[in-house]
């Protein structure tokens, strides 16, 4: 009976405190309204603190832990000097350092997202982002009818990676790794040389066409040629992703061998864990890809004035210097890779960059163009064709023994250097009506 009496007296003092008009009770009431106002309020501040300093620790690593970034303000200052004084070789040359941080940036939000999706899911992410750069200058380019800049920048593109990227990742690995050959799976080398000889093909057809004249519909051929080529090579590179995604992804795992030459090589891999959230890298993905898309409108609006004011060629402006731009995430990472002894992924980013331009990229340009009614082909001249199918079989012999060191990349670089020259001195074909 005790514990039934203490119990009904415990409900009967809650009803009054709860419902009674009772004076005792009614002193308690704001002391429990107080209290609970109290409780919720400093909930609420403890939240606003710990997301305004989740937002600051999200801030400070994307944009302050990098050194690179103290580029980034040259973006908003060639926006001002395009107000101002519409300095063409100005706004050109600040845009240029204002996109090579964020393109670099890009890659770092895309590496932390697909730490949250899986090897599937973040392959897809790294062909859809990894040359996100090159694909908005290339589409504001062809909005405003610069089929050429399309062409010559995402070619050069091609050669920057397989040659520059490659040769500084052999360079720099074999100066660090210098008592030894590093070595590398050959498997994925040679698939991803083939795609690339597929590609020289796909660009080399609609050129001799061209120039030999031997077109059935005179003008119409060559286009026709190109889109269905296109279209063709994108369905080669989606078969290759689900290839090398699904059916064999085993080839593109790091070799065992690796693992044991540097001991610390799989535990560091192990061990690396996402410095930013899921949602954090989605937004910052957004951000930087909305702010490059800004910056590529004033840098693709000043190539041609630049062009006059330095009495540099546009061929060397597209060729050499706006890939600099879109690879500096490719460039970093290939080398950062290659001094760990990981060679293999260095070759990904390098040549897996090469592949998915020239597979992806210029046949998508192609089929944009086409819904946007430009005349963009794969016709990309005789001598860039010539150029990217020397560099092919260059890598290609360079990388069919499946190892290196830092001669074989200073032999790229220096490549890379002849290739610069020439561009320098090759004035573009001004285009006649046929």
């Amino acid at each position: 009976m005790g514990p039934i009496a203490e119990n009904g007296s415990v409900r009967e003092f809650k009803d009054e405190s709860v419902f009674s008009p009772e004076p005792g009770t009614q002193k308690m009431q704001p002391s429990h309204i107080g209290d609970c106002g109290s409780v919720s309020g400093s909930f609420q501040a403890g939240g606003r603190k710990k997301w305004s300093s989740g937002v600051y620790k999200s801030i400070k690593t994307v944009l302050l832990s990098n050194k690179l970034n103290l580029l980034m303000p040259f973006g908003p200052l060639a926006i001002i000097i395009h107000q101002l004084s519409g300095h063409n070789g100005w706004v050109f040359f600040l845009s240029l350092l204002g996109i090579t941080p964020l393109a670099e940036r890009l890659g770092y939000a895309t590496e932390q997202l697909a730490f949250y999706t899986g090897s599937t899911v973040g392959g897809l992410l790294n062909a859809t982002f990894g040359n996100a750069t090159e694909l908005i200058i290339a589409i504001y380019a062809l909005r405003s009818n610069m089929i050429r800049v399309v062409q010559l920048s995402l070619l050069g593109s091609i050669l920057s990676n397989m040659l520059l990227v490659l040769g500084c990742a052999f360079f720099c690995g074999g100066l660090v790794f210098y008592q030894k050959e590093q070595v590398f799976d050959k498997s994925t080398a040679i698939v991803n040389s083939g795609l690339l000889l597929m590609a020289v093909m796909g660009l080399l057809f609609p050129a001799v066409l061209h120039y030999t004249h031997t077109e059935v519909h005179y003008g119409k051929s060559e286009l026709a040629l190109s889109r269905f080529s296109s279209c063709v090579m994108l369905v080669v590179y989606a078969a290759y992703l689900f290839f090398q995604l699904r059916s064999q992804k085993d080839i593109y795992v790091p070799i065992p061998e690796e693992g044991s030459q540097n001991g610390e090589s799989t535990d560091d891999n192990d061990n690396e864990t996402p410095e930013i959230s899921k949602w954090e890298s989605v937004i910052w993905l957004a951000i930087i890809t909305a702010w490059i898309s800004i910056l590529s409108e004033y840098l693709v609006d000043a190539i041609e004035g630049a062009s006059h004011a330095w009495n540099i060629p546009i061929a060397f402006i597209g060729v050499i210097l706006l890939p600099i731009v879109g690879n500096a995430a490719e460039h970093a990472s290939a080398i950062m890779f290659a001094m760990k002894d990981k060679l293999d992924i260095s070759l990904g980013v390098a040549i897996g960059s090469s592949t998915q331009i020239s597979m992806f990229a210029i046949p998508f340009c192609v089929v944009v163009g086409w819904m946007m009614g430009q005349p963009m082909d794969l016709n990309f001249q005789l001598f860039e064709t010539a150029t990217l199918f020397i560099t092919v079989i260059v890598v290609a012999f360079f990388l069919q023994e499946g190892t290196s060191n830092y001669f074989k990349g200073l032999m790229l670089i220096l490549c890379y250097v002849i290739v610069a020259a020439s561009f320098f001195v090759h004035e573009d074909p001004r285009p006649t009506g046929g």
